[in-house]
């Protein structure tokens, strides 16, 4: 789900496992899981405008933070933290923003009438369970790393709801006959993603203040003392 890994030690390494993280086959797995979810996100948000669903839209959002984490934890391989912090920052205003687009969708919709199209959300939110699925195995050898590569397959792992989520959501308007249960589905996800979007926008703040509130002792100029 959208902000499963911005905890104060997301991005953190122990020491027992630093090899490991910086193994080849560990990136390789990364670059393979940020290709099938940025996939996923494109497929999502044209169904999503395609069948008029919300919901859909709104699951777009997990694959675009996943691709955000995969892609965050490639680049960060080495780099400083003030850079991962404000990589982070990036992160979490694209979460956001996203979110707001979705919610704004949705009460598109309910103004404009449209009526989702309940096969299409089904057979998108299966194909997602599938691609999900890959990653999640994809993952599975590296769960016991260190906190970044655990979050990373729990993220993926607890993203399977979100699909089910949607699948619901379409047979909820395939047996009713009404957009509301889309509605309902694509409002709570995008409400979890503009949170986790401003959790992790404000955490990032926070580690590049403390970084900076650091730095400026170590550089401070000491004046000099006054001898009687």
């Amino acid at each position: 789900m959208p902000g499963c890994c911005h905890d104060d030690h997301c991005g953190s390494t122990a020491s027992g496992t630093q090899d490991r993280s910086s193994h080849p086959a560990w990136r390789r797995v990364l670059w393979m899981a940020l290709c099938v979810n940025a996939a996923m996100f494109g497929v999502e948000v044209w169904g999503g405008l395609q069948a008029h669903s919300a919901s859909l839209l709104a699951d777009a959002l997990d694959f675009a933070a996943d691709a955000a984490n995969y892609g965050l934890s490639l680049a960060v391989l080495g780099m400083a933290l003030h850079w991962r912090s404000r990589a982070a920052w990036f992160k979490g205003a694209s979460l956001l923003a996203f979110g707001v687009f979705v919610l704004a969708r949705a009460l598109w919709a309910v103004w404009a009438g449209q009526q989702p199209q309940a096969m299409t959300m089904g057979a998108i939110a299966v194909a997602a369970m599938l691609a999900n699925g890959l990653v999640a195995a994809l993952l599975y050898a590296w769960r016991d790393g260190d906190a970044n590569m655990h979050s990373v397959w729990l993220c993926t792992r607890n993203d399977v709801l979100g699909n089910v989520a949607v699948l619901l959501a379409a047979v909820g308007v395939f047996g009713t006959g009404t957009r509301w249960p889309d509605l309902a589905v694509a409002v709570f996800m995008a409400a979890l993603g503009i949170s986790a979007g401003w959790k992790v926008m404000r955490l990032s703040r926070v580690e590049l203040g403390g970084q900076a509130a650091q730095i400026r002792p170590a550089n401070a100029i000491e004046p000099p003392s006054s001898r009687g």
